[in-house]
């Protein structure tokens, strides 16, 4: 249990670094209210997941902790659904309508459509 633990730990770590870092250089290149460093984090999150998991569908040679590696720690600390939902909040109290649409809908649908991309693609090749 301690093994799965430090292997779960350090891809957080790894992941919370490679968001941080992601997230400041997008969020640098715009000057809008739009989260966009949150945005590219997490459709870029949504995208490595679904080529893991396709991944892990095509071969059974993956190792546990290695998929556990992957999804919960690296995944889990890359994305941002937290900051997301705080982003959104923040939105809504500023009462910034449009960007708060903008926002919710194309992270849901944007999401979606790059995790069933990672997915097909992986099925593809």
């Amino acid at each position: 249990m301690l093994k799965t633990l430090l292997v779960i730990g350090l891809g957080s770590f790894c992941g919370g670094i490679f968001r941080f870092l992601l997230s400041r250089w997008v969020q640098g290149m715009v000057f809008f209210s739009f989260p966009l460093g949150t945005f590219v984090v997490n459709m870029t999150g949504c995208f490595l997941i679904g080529l893991f998991y396709g991944l892990f569908d095509r071969s059974n040679c993956w190792n546990p902790e290695l998929r556990l590696f992957l999804t919960v720690g690296l995944c889990g600390g890359f994305t941002t659904f937290s900051t997301f939902i705080n982003e959104n909040f923040l939105l809504l109290r500023e009462q910034q309508w449009f960007s708060f649409a903008m926002y919710t809908g194309l992270s849901v649908v944007v999401g979606l459509s790059v995790v069933y991309l990672g997915y097909w693609l992986v099925k593809a090749l």
